[in-house]
């Protein structure tokens, strides 16, 4: 690493979170957020980050949200875990399945699939985990309800389709309003594990939209809509009713639905929305910006 590179990283460990967010803001989105009085999408999520509400600690963690999802929509939709060891041990990967998937709870990016436990060892997998057991998560983009998740490691059931395939990531982003009013907006990431990842906004009836996020191109043809969709909303607009806005990531191997997380500050704040409109059409449905207003207040039980 250059010496230049060394010190710009050490110059942005020091700014304050909301310096380092509007920094980051700017250089994505391509303007300053407005922190106080926040209007856009990213400006009520780089608020959040902020000033997160109390719940989003425990159901952002990968493990304690499996007991949300249970009371909620059921264990049926959960992806089978085989281990989440106080201590990744040699006799803990020993007694895992030939196939599997080591994630970390505490962070996004966390996630190593396994297709064949004969092409890698334990030494590989366990100085993985080190690494991302000594990551700090809320340091990368200072979202500051990860600074109270407690590292772990975790191993699930490789999840595939009837082809074998890794199946599809439905990240369903779920506005409820004041009102009472729900509304979706489906991005579909297909071929996620794959040097091209594509990733399409679909409506609630499978219309593509022309919106883009992040660094996700869009598929040259629309995917063929899930014979499952209705079931696929319903189950997320359940997990999402206790709050304003959330992102609910959902997989549908064939005719089922199982879980993946809850994303409450997508992105930190700092993904831009293609065409820029959306930002504020999206910022608009998103009501509250503080977790003392609106439906983000609405209680909800949650794993301490």
């Amino acid at each position: 690493m250059s010496l230049s590179k060394t010190i710009a990283g050490s110059v942005k460990e020091l700014l304050p979170d909301s310096v380092f967010l509007s920094l980051s803001h700017r250089m994505s989105v391509g303007r300053f957020p407005d922190l106080v009085n926040p209007v856009t999408f990213n400006e009520k999520i780089v608020y959040r980050c902020l000033h997160p509400d109390p719940r989003f600690a425990n159901l952002t963690d990968k493990l304690l949200v499996r007991d949300f999802v249970i009371r909620t929509i059921g264990e049926e939709h959960l992806i089978p875990l085989l281990a989440s060891p106080d201590h990744f041990t040699k006799d803990v990967f020993d007694v895992l399945p030939t196939s599997f998937v080591m994630k970390a709870n505490h962070g996004s990016g966390y996630v190593k699939v396994v297709h064949d436990k004969a092409e890698t060892s334990f030494e590989e997998l366990h100085a993985l985990s080190e690494r991302w057991l000594a990551a700090n998560f809320y340091r990368v983009a200072r979202e500051r309800h990860y600074e109270h998740i407690k590292p772990r490691i975790f191993f699930e059931a490789m999840l595939t389709d009837q082809s074998g395939n890794i199946p599809a990531d439905f990240k369903i982003h779920c506005f409820n309003q004041v009102a009472g009013k729900q509304k979706a907006f489906i991005l579909h990431i297909s071929d996620r594990f794959t040097p091209h990842p594509r990733g399409d906004f679909y409506d609630e009836d499978w219309n593509q939209l022309d919106i883009r996020i992040g660094h996700y191109p869009n598929s040259a043809v629309p995917s063929p809509r899930p014979d499952n969709l209705d079931e696929i909303l319903r189950n997320a607009k359940q997990l999402s009713a206790n709050f304003d806005y959330v992102r609910v990531d959902l997989y549908a191997p064939d005719d089922r639905i199982f879980f993946g997380e809850l994303t409450f500050t997508p992105g930190a704040g700092v993904y831009r929305l293609t065409p820029d409109q959306i930002d504020y059409d999206w910022g608009r449905m998103l009501q509250a910006h503080s977790p003392s207003t609106g439906v983000a207040a609405s209680p909800v039980n949650v794993p301490r």
